[in-house]
């Protein structure tokens, strides 16, 4: 498996623009990414959903197993620890996870790309 590239940071949208526990599409750089704010932290995946193919993870369930925080595919229900992009129900199928910050309350995205 090859390092992962990262690209430049990208604003998205104001914090305040996203709810506690749901999901926001946005596209960044040509690349539809799906943000969360859950638990005081922000994560950024891609929207894709791994198993049905359809760009749907951004309207994920938002949850937790084992304290880990986690998204559940709207379509298959597969849940995805938010933290490392592993799925939990399938091993071996993943969603890809890209950085994500707030500065000066601006939520900021750098896509990971795989080389």
């Amino acid at each position: 498996m090859s390092a992962p590239t990262m690209l430049a940071w990208t604003a998205v949208c104001p914090l305040d623009r996203l709810d506690p526990d749901r999901g926001v599409a946005a596209l960044v750089d040509g690349v539809q990414v799906a943000l969360f704010h859950t638990g005081g932290e922000l994560y950024a995946v891609d929207n894709l959903d791994p198993v049905g193919g359809a760009q749907v993870m951004s309207r994920g369930i938002v949850g937790s197993r084992g304290g880990l925080p986690t998204l559940a595919s709207p379509l298959h229900k597969q849940v995805y620890d938010l933290t490392t992009g592993r799925c939990l129900d399938l091993p071996g199928v993943a969603l890809r996870r890209h950085e994500v910050r707030c500065r000066d309350g601006l939520v900021e995205v750098r896509l990971r790309q795989e080389e």
